[in-house]
């Protein structure tokens, strides 16, 4: 009958977790949310107790921590981190340091516990200076944001978070005697695990894993025979074996394997995961004003963390305001890994079931406030860009020697991408073996990555820093002149603005121009061409030579009949997909 009631309770969270899911869905809010939510309705503290067994319950869902850490680890990309610029690497080093003392403070002038074998206030410094990399990656992805300069740096530093949080969760089975040698012997077992691991991971794993590649059933269980290796070895040497997850996962992912291991392993975490978050939802206490207070005070200060350990670093490091403002808008969030170090804390007798139920409040305000955050990052950047810069604040994102050439160039390009650099790279191949006729000293670049703007500064390209979306850059880059302004950023990519805005923009801006804008599709492209745009540039249509040679026919001859040309095209292709 016991295993009855397992069975019974297992069905009841799953059940519970899928409905409160497609509500979440619904009102478009984090999944983690939707499961946490079954867990009150089901739990013993503030739902209907219709979950009996569940400790059982925490006991599977500790199978899905340990397969959360396993994926996460698989996805962490060493390489990138060690390639990664001088900005990335400060911010990633610095923001947690940070972030964790000023919240110590915080957190102790809010009277958690710290001393005599409790570490309240320490834990929950911990849990506010980590971002959720599940919330960031959907919403970036899904804003398309992801490969820009600011998402580069948000996942960046989200990775130098994880591995923070392995350093924490090495630390963790050792808290209740923090002396130096027991510290640090915890530190010297972690180092050998990760050693063990990625030393294996070189010499043992590829062979075995190129010999089982093409038997997927082998696939699968070799890879979680290999996490749960580790993990009991992390158990034996008295770390956690989440840690010991974590770290597994690390070892693959330098294999050409990790892929295929992750679309395996994936849907496996995701039933045991959902236990795990709606077991934490069960611990959940009857909420009181004053625990509500406390964690919205705790939200607003996590938001001013963020702007006190990431703001800074980014634009002390020669970051502009924009670059340096839109990770610290998308990381203002708390991480469904703190939950987990909060879960393991609580376990561990480190921490009170109230700390837990303040983090777990802490992070269903700021998930919820960061998924309206993030969708409007362009606007509110934008907002405080100009409250900045009204303080005096000065954006450190120009190239000084660019200034000199405002308004002096003949061709502008707004905005610069993978097709800009490739038309670009046209031109200086044409400088190269025609000097006369060399096109590169009328050009001008005007973008917001300062990466970029580094680079053409070295190849002598003219560039200024600004947002192509704003009227006051186009302003103040005094393009009123030019002969050709080309923006060759699809809607896509465009944040704040779209070519069909920019065109009215330009029109009134630089009336004597020839504009010419992007579209990814036909039907697109039709209606920039009615709008009044003297070309447009169709990426799965138009060449690099092709674009060079339409600037220069628009700086010698003018643009009528190849506009005409285009037109014509355009409407007799019957596509499939336009």
């Amino acid at each position: 009958m016991h295993e009855v009631q397992i069975l019974s309770d297992i069905a009841t969270a799953i059940v519970a977790a899928t409905a409160a899911a497609l509500l979440a869905r619904l009102l478009k809010q984090p999944l983690i949310l939707g499961y946490l939510l079954a867990g009150v309705a089901v739990g013993p503290e503030i739902g209907f107790g219709l979950v009996h067994d569940h400790e059982t319950i925490e006991l599977i869902s500790e199978i899905g921590l340990i397969l959360l850490l396993f994926i996460i680890g698989l996805e962490m990309d060493v390489a990138k981190l060690v390639s990664a610029g001088r900005s990335l690497i400060l911010a990633g080093l610095l923001q947690f340091p940070i972030g964790l003392a000023i919240g110590l403070g915080f957190f102790l002038l809010l009277g958690l516990p710290q001393g005599d074998g409790r570490f309240d206030a320490a834990y929950a410094a911990v849990a506010v200076s980590l971002s959720s990399t599940m919330i960031v990656v959907k919403l970036l992805y899904d804003k398309f944001e992801l490969a820009t300069l600011p998402g580069r740096l948000t996942l960046g530093i989200l990775v130098f978070q994880d591995v923070w949080a392995i350093l924490v969760l090495a630390i963790q089975p050792s808290l209740l005697d923090p002396s130096p040698l027991v510290v640090g012997a915890s530190l010297f077992k972690g180092v050998w695990l990760v050693v063990a691991a990625l030393g294996a991971s070189r010499m043992f794993l590829p062979r075995l894993f190129e010999f089982i590649a093409k038997v997927p059933e082998l696939m699968l269980v070799t890879a979680l025979a290999w996490c749960f290796l580790i993990s009991g070895m992390a158990s034996a040497l008295d770390l956690s074996r989440e840690m010991g997850a974590l770290i597994a996962g690390v070892g693959l992912s330098t294999l050409p394997y990790n892929l295929d291991v992750i679309a395996k392993v994936i849907n496996i975490r995701d039933f045991f995961v959902t236990l795990f978050f709606v077991a934490l939802g069960m611990q959940i206490p009857v909420p009181t004003p004053a625990l509500i207070g406390v964690a919205v005070a705790t939200s607003l200060f996590l938001v001013a963390s963020r702007f006190a350990s990431v703001f800074p670093i980014l634009f002390g490091a020669g970051q502009g305001l924009r670059t340096s403002l839109l990770p610290t808008i998308n990381l203002a969030q708390m991480s469904e890994f703190s939950l987990v170090i909060a879960a393991l804390g609580l376990s561990l007798g480190h921490i009170s079931a109230q700390t837990v139920a303040l983090l777990t409040f802490t992070f269903a305000l700021t998930s919820v406030l960061s998924t309206y955050a993030i969708g409007l990052n362009h606007e509110i950047e934008r907002a405080l860009s100009l409250r900045l810069k009204a303080l005096g604040v000065r954006d450190k994102g120009v190239a000084p020697e660019a200034e000199a050439h405002k308004g002096e160039a003949d061709v502008v390009f707004l905005g610069f991408y993978r097709d800009a650099s490739s038309i670009l790279h046209q031109f200086e191949m044409e400088d190269r073996s025609d000097k006369a006729n060399s096109m590169l000293h009328e050009i001008q670049v005007i973008d917001f990555n300062p990466e970029v703007l580094d680079e053409l500064k070295r190849r002598g390209i003219a560039c200024l820093y600004g947002d192509v979306a704003s009227q006051e850059t186009l302003h103040h880059a005094a393009i009123h002149h030019a002969e050709v302004v080309f923006c060759s950023l699809p809607d896509s990519i465009l944040k704040g603005t779209s070519n069909q805005k920019l065109l009215k923009q330009l029109q009134r801006t630089c009336p004597q121009a020839k504009i010419m804008v992007a579209s990814e599709t036909l039907p697109g492209a039709r209606a920039l061409y009615e709008a009044g745009a003297h070309f447009v540039f169709v990426p799965r249509l138009h060449s690099s030579h092709r674009m060079a040679e339409v600037i220069r026919a628009a700086r010698e001859e003018g643009l009528d009949r190849i506009r005409a040309e285009e037109i014509a095209s355009l409407q007799g292709r019957d596509e499939v997909l336009s």
